[in-house]
C-alpha cells in the first residue's frame, strides 16, 4: 500500500518570475493522471533539470513542480496491464520532469507507452548513471552505425566531452572498437577522459582553427556533436568524404554557421539526434545496445551520486559548467 504524501524536490513561483526550491512533501493525489505508477529509486541531474529548477519558461510552466527527466523504479500499479506491479522499469524523454513531475519525487504517475522495461544485464543504478544523457549518447553511435561509419574509418571527434552526453559518448565509441578524439574547454580533465577511452584530447580552439574557411582539411570519420554552432560547423567542414555528424545539443549556440559545400562536395551527412520524441522501438534497441554490446566497464567512473538532498549544490554547479560526467540521484532511502 502506497503512502498518501512522498518526498519530492519542490520548485515554487513565490513571485512572478522569482522561484524557491525546497525539499518537501507531496501528494500521491497531485501527480497527473496516468495509468502507470512508479516508485522512483534513482534519477539523475541533466541540463535540462537544471533550468527547469530555476523556473526557466522554456522547459517548465507550471508550479509546484518537480523536475527530473530521467527515473528508474519499481511499478507499483498499471491500470493498462502493459506492466506488473514490481516490475523494474526505465521512464525517461517525453515531458517527464518538464510539466509533468519527474524523477526528483519518490513517485511519478505517467503513460505507460514513456516506460521502458529495464533490459536484462543493467541494474536501476546503472539505467541511471547512463539516463537521457547516455540514451542519447548511445543513439548518436547507432545513428553514425547505420550511416556507414566503421570502427576501421578514422578518428571520430566527440565535442563537449566532459559533460554528460559527451563523457559517455567517448566511452560508448570506445566500447564500440572506435578511434576516439574528445574535444574539451578543460584541459585538467585529460586523464578523466583517457580513462574513458579517448585516444586523444585535443582543444576546442584546435577543433575550430581555420574554421573560417568554406572547407578544413577531412580530419574526422564522423563525430557527435553536443555543443552546436561554430564548432558543429567546424566539425562538418572537417569531417571526411561520405562521413557523418551527429546533433543533439546548442549549449555553444542553436545557430549554424555553416555552408552547403561539407554536403555537397563531400557527401557529409548531418544527422538530428532527438532523444526526447524517439520511437519506442528505437528506443528499447539502444538500451538493449547498453545493457549488452556496449555495456561500459568503467560506467562508475562518470558518476558523482547525491540524494534529493544534494541537489541544490550541483544544480547551481552545472549553471557554472562547473560538473563533469553524469550527476547520480538516489531517490530511495
Amino acid at each position: 500500500m502506497q503512502p498518501e504524501t512522498f518526498t519530492a524536490l519542490i520548485v515554487e513561483e513565490i513571485a512572478p518570475k522569482t522561484f524557491a526550491r525546497r525539499i518537501g512533501s507531496r501528494n500521491l493525489g497531485d501527480l497527473p493522471a496516468g495509468d502507470l505508477l512508479v516508485r522512483v529509486h534513482y534519477s539523475s541531474l541533466n541540463y535540462k533539470d537544471a533550468l527547469s529548477a530555476t523556473g526557466n519558461p522554456g522547459v517548465s510552466r507550471k508550479f509546484p513542480h518537480t523536475p527530473g527527466i530521467d527515473a528508474a523504479g519499481e511499478v507499483v500499479e498499471c491500470s493498462s496491464g502493459a506492466f506488473t506491479p514490481g516490475q523494474k522499469v526505465i521512464v525517461t524523454s517525453y515531458d517527464l520532469g518538464m510539466n509533468t513531475a519527474g524523477g526528483f519525487g519518490e513517485y511519478i504517475r505517467v503513460p505507460s507507452t514513456w516506460a521502458v522495461p529495464l533490459p536484462a544485464g543493467m541494474n536501476l543504478r546503472e539505467s541511471m548513471i547512463l539516463g537521457t544523457a547516455g540514451f542519447t549518447a548511445a543513439l548518436s553511435v547507432l545513428k553514425l552505425v547505420q550511416a556507414g561509419v566503421q570502427p576501421g574509418d578514422g578518428e571520430i571527434l566527440v565535442t563537449g566531452a566532459t559533460g554528460g552526453v559527451g563523457s559517455l559518448a567517448v566511452a560508448i565509441l570506445a566500447q564500440a572498437g572506435y578511434q576516439v578524439t574528445a574535444a574539451t574547454g578543460k584541459a585538467s580533465e585529460t586523464e578523466f577522459l583517457r580513462s574513458l577511452g579517448a585516444t586523444t584530447v585535443v582543444s576546442r580552439d584546435e577543433v575550430v582553427a581555420g574554421a573560417e574557411r568554406p572547407l578544413m582539411k577531412e580530419r574526422w570519420a564522423g563525430a557527435v556533436d553536443v555543443v552546436g554552432g561554430p564548432m558543429l560547423a567546424a566539425a562538418l567542414k572537417s569531417t571526411k568524404a561520405r562521413g557523418a555528424v551527429t546533433c543533439c545539443g546548442l549549449v555553444g549556440s542553436p545557430d549554424l554557421p555553416v555552408n552547403v559545400f561539407p554536403f555537397i562536395l563531400r557527401g557529409v551527412s548531418l544527422i538530428g539526434i532527438d532523444s526526447a520524441e524517439c520511437p519506442m522501438e528505437h528506443r528499447r534497441q539502444t538500451w538493449e545496445k547498453l545493457a549488452g554490446p556496449w555495456k561500459l566497464k568503467n560506467l562508475e567512473s562518470t558518476v558523482t551520486e547525491i540524494g534529493l538532498d544534494g541537489l541544490e549544490d550541483q544544480i547551481g554547479a552545472m549553471l557554472k559548467g562547473q560538473t563533469r560526467g553524469r550527476i547520480l540521484v538516489k531517490v530511495k532511502a
